[in-house]
This record gives structure tokens, sequence and C-alpha cells, in this order.
């Protein structure tokens, strides 16, 4: 897998290899493509971004561009490649008057 693969504010289904080193599926929204890596939240989870390193993705299930209305919002800071240069896991939460949160 690689950067081409993968498109912001689009969820996918895949299969990948954990930092445990298991093999498991996932719903994930990709909120940043970079070069080596992406800045993800898995779907239906905690309010954890994540980075998954390309090779750690097996195989890509499924693919659904997500509307404009309901795409996740992320400060443009938390999502540089800077920011996850030694990180692996990042909390945020992020409320929203529209979704009645």
């Amino acid at each position: 897998m690689d950067k081409n693969d993968f498109k912001p504010d689009t969820r996918y289904t895949i299969t990948w290899r954990s930092p445990d080193g298991k093999v498991q599926a996932a719903n994930i929204y990709v909120h940043r493509a970079h070069d080596h890596f992406l800045v993800v939240r898995f779907t239906g989870a905690d309010a954890v971004l994540r980075k998954i390193t390309y090779p750690e993705v097996l195989k890509i299930v499924a693919v659904k561009t997500v509307a404009p209305n309901d795409r996740a919002s992320v400060p443009p800071a938390l999502l540089d490649e800077t920011t996850w240069r030694d990180r692996v896991v990042m909390e945020h939460y992020s409320s929203s008057p529209r979704h009645g949160k």
C-alpha cells in the first residue's frame, strides 16, 4: 500500500497488522495521508487519532467517501507530519453543535 491508495475524508474497511502483531479488521476514517503514514480514527471507537504506516495495511476491503456535512473536523496542526514524528496515538475530542454534542 502507499499514499495513492488512500484519500482524506474517506472511510475504509481494512485488514491491518496492529502494533502487537495481530492481524485484524478495522474500520477507519482517514484524516490525512502523508508520504509514509496515515492519520486515522477508528470508527465506532474512542476519540483517539492514530498513525498507521502503509506496510501495516494488508488489504483494503471497502471504501466509502464521506459527505461534506458528515466529515470529521480536526485542527490542521494536529494532522501535520511533524506533530506525528514521535507519536503513534493522540487523544482528541471535539464536539459539534451540528451533531448535538
